[in-house]
């Protein structure tokens, strides 16, 4: 026994108690109907997997008419639903014309019951797809609207921010490609999903996708999809992340990290606005907002030969410089009171405030892990703080005494006469101590991905 739930719909009762008589015997549930009247209120209190409709009812006999109002109106009622015509011999024209006009099939009568059962099953199939179809993209909706709202609130009413907001603004109504450049942490994925939440594509998918973390192998595959057999593991035909995106946005993070030879394929899609699934000559064409971001120095690269200058000249239509948080001293009070609520919420604590020698504290510090740092210090404090204030002694800040104005021991005054990539290294050092040299705990510590302090450790030559 099927778990189908069936519509019949004819003025003839005899057609009526046939479709019953035999349709019960593989369905769980048959209803019919001989008054198309009464559809609005049976589709408001059921539905159906199936819905089987006369083209004819007695105040018009032959011309259909009827027929392809009530088809209009079923489906206004409810969109996925799967409406089968039944027709006579001699109007199966019009039964054409009406999937058209959004039915899915038709049955013409007398019927044979095999067939009649076999449309019958397929249409339920076509509901079952439909309604999984539609499942999945209010899921896609409500996920892509859950990470916007993590993602919405860009903080910061210091100067540098509100001329950012101007940018952000400018930029998010075009479509020109823009590279965003900023330090780790700064918030260069936030700038790029407020560009494309603020765009015409903003109802579209938006893609993230870190460049940095994509081997050589996976680079072609990844971002331009593969076709069953192209390799080892492909077992089944996969789009690329280009191909997800099209009609949306696409973040390429760290775009610094490619090689020369990944360099060359991105640009030939860049330029095409094509790709080629690897294992295939198929060339698919990709509608595409581009969204580029790195913290290292592309125009420094370019020089070296490290980096292409065509692909420089070719993502870089709009600039954007995110400022880190040691030039935007004056926004830590309001990020810091942002994540001590969001914390306090997540962790159900009775944390009221951030104390005044807490808050200076902070403004003192330089903030290396920009504002992922603060982020990850303040999740901490909240975590192990008892009261309900926050104390300058609840944050633990790295190499903190070396950044207050008093008491600084000789340590400090020597570190402070260095410039940042000094401190940074020695912080570095102190924290790859602390963890007897775990990168995965002392980047969880910086609030800097693995990647970010490989490339550190390789450029402190630690």
């Amino acid at each position: 026994m099927l778990q189908g739930k069936i519509l019949v719909i004819d003025d003839d009762v005899d057609v009526l108690d046939a479709a019953k008589l035999y349709l019960k015997r593989h369905l769980a549930k048959v209803d019919t109907e001989t008054d198309p009247q009464v559809l609005p209120d049976l589709l408001h209190n059921e539905s159906y997997d199936v819905i089987l409709l006369d083209m004819n009812f007695t105040k018009d006999v032959s011309s259909g008419k009827e027929g392809f109002y009530w088809l209009d109106q079923i489906l206004k009622l409810d969109p996925s639903a799967v409406v089968v015509l039944i027709t006579a011999y001699g109007d199966v024209e019009l039964a054409v014309k009406a999937i058209k006009e959004g039915a899915t099939d038709f049955v013409v009568k007398p019927w044979e019951n095999k067939k009649l059962l076999a449309t019958v099953l397929s249409s339920m199939k076509l509901r079952a797809s439909r309604l999984e179809s539609e499942k999945l993209r209010s899921w896609q909706k409500q996920v892509s609207a859950d990470m916007d709202y993590h993602y919405q609130a860009i903080i910061g009413q210091s100067a540098p921010m509100l001329q950012l907001y101007e940018t952000i603004r400018q930029v998010a109504r075009t479509d020109a490609n823009v590279l965003i450049l900023g330090e780790n942490g700064t918030g260069k994925e936030l700038i790029a999903r407020a560009i494309h939440r603020n765009s015409q594509r903003s109802e579209a998918v938006f893609v993230n996708v870190d460049l940095g973390a994509l081997s050589e192998n996976l680079f072609e595959s990844e971002l331009f999809g593969h076709v069953k057999g192209a390799f080892t593991d492909a077992k089944e035909d996969r789009p690329g992340r280009f191909e997800i995106a099209s009609g949306g946005s696409i973040f390429l993070d760290e775009i610094g990290n490619l090689s020369i030879s990944m360099q060359a394929k991105l640009l030939s899609v860049l330029q095409s606005k094509n790709v080629v699934r690897v294992g295939s000559n198929k060339t698919i064409p990709v509608d595409v907002r581009q969204i580029f971001a790195t913290n290292m120095d592309l125009y420094q690269m370019v020089k070296e030969k490290s980096f292409r200058q065509d692909l420089l000249y070719r993502i870089n239509t709009i600039e954007i410089h995110v400022p880190p948080l040691r030039e935007r001293v004056e926004d830590i009070p309001l990020l810091a009171e942002y994540f001590l609520q969001q914390y306090v919420k997540k962790y159900q604590k009775n944390i009221r405030s951030l104390s005044e020698p807490a808050l200076k504290r902070m403004q003192k510090y330089p903030w290396p892990g920009n504002v992922r740092e603060l982020q990850h210090v303040m999740e901490r404090a909240v975590i192990m703080n008892k009261g309900y204030t926050l104390q300058a002694e609840d944050l633990f800040i790295n190499v903190r005494q070396t950044y207050e104005a008093e008491g600084q021991d000789k340590e400090s005054v020597v570190i402070s006469n260095f410039n940042l990539e000094h401190v940074e290294k020695i912080m570095i050092q102190k924290i790859l101590r602390k963890y007897h040299g775990s990168v995965t705990q002392a980047a969880r510590e910086l609030g800097l991905t693995r990647t970010s302090l490989y490339r550190r450790m390789e450029k402190y030559d630690l």
